[in-house]
């Protein structure tokens, strides 16, 4: 008898339980991206906006918005895997996976499908918001929906390996603060590296972050400072590095099995 029906409700539970978690306090997981992009539209689009002009032949509030919402998706995916995994671990209850005739593939696909769920969720309604404040028109729905799933992906896998490190709290809040905020407000969400002297730009491409912002860019308006095809690349190389890497630690057990 085939084990797939079996893997396939065990995904789907962990899945649904991760929506549910996330869904009873909308409150915190959804207004409050809302809220920011709304200042952020205010403050940089409308006030500092209207003076710094146009932007890779756009308006600075329409080239800022795919920036916008890929950073909520991104910041989203993150916490929403790390801090779920965490309390697992935290609880004990973990231990109840790893006990269970279930895979681990199907343990991490279906936390960082919980993950990529909140990601879009949020993604979304940031888009919504957006509207209201600019016209979007979409130069590639194909590669838009394809750049938003594969970064919620990318960083509900990494959020994943944050959890499995983390002995604290405080631990799942180091990576978000010095290295995801670091590499997101630098990747390219306010301006474009043409912009950089030369040195800087150089730099800058080592900042993966750039490489998903300007892909979903590319996506919604249709501009890139980064080739298409060598960002996709570079996303879907990430996605199975890291994958791969959050599943050999959660078959070694580590940070897991005492």
């Amino acid at each position: 008898m085939s084990r797939y029906p079996a893997y396939w409700t065990a995904f789907r539970t962990i899945l649904v339980k991760e929506i549910l978690r996330f869904a009873r306090i909308w409150v915190q997981t959804v207004i409050p991206p809302v809220i920011t992009t709304v200042l952020y539209f205010i403050i940089f689009g409308n006030l500092i906006g209207n003076k710094i002009g146009e932007m890779g032949g756009f308006s600075y509030i329409e080239f800022i918005v795919p920036g916008l919402i890929l950073m909520s998706v991104i910041s989203h995916s993150y916490a929403n895997v790390v801090s779920s995994f965490y309390s697992s671990k935290f609880q004990r209850h973990i231990e109840e996976l790893l006990i269970a005739p279930v895979p681990n593939w199907v343990i991490l696909v279906g936390y960082v499908g919980g993950g990529v769920a909140r990601g879009l969720v949020v993604g979304v309604i940031v888009t919504a918001v957006s509207m209201f404040f600019v016209d979007i028109e979409i130069n590639s729905y194909a590669i838009t929906l394809l750049v938003f799933v594969l970064t919620s992906i990318l960083f509900a896998t990494a959020g994943f390996i944050n959890a499995v490190f983390a002995n604290s709290f405080d631990d799942i809040l180091i990576i978000p603060t010095f290295v995801l905020v670091p590499l997101t407000y630098l990747g390219g969400v306010f301006y474009s590296i043409d912009m950089l002297p030369t040195f800087w730009q150089q730099v800058s491409l080592a900042n993966p972050v750039l490489y998903m912002i300007n892909a979903f860019r590319w996506g919604i308006l249709g501009v890139s400072d980064i080739g298409l095809g060598v960002a996709l690349g570079l996303i879907v190389a990430f996605i199975v590095l890291l994958g791969s890497i959050a599943l050999w630690l959660l078959n070694k057990g580590v940070g897991i099995k005492s």
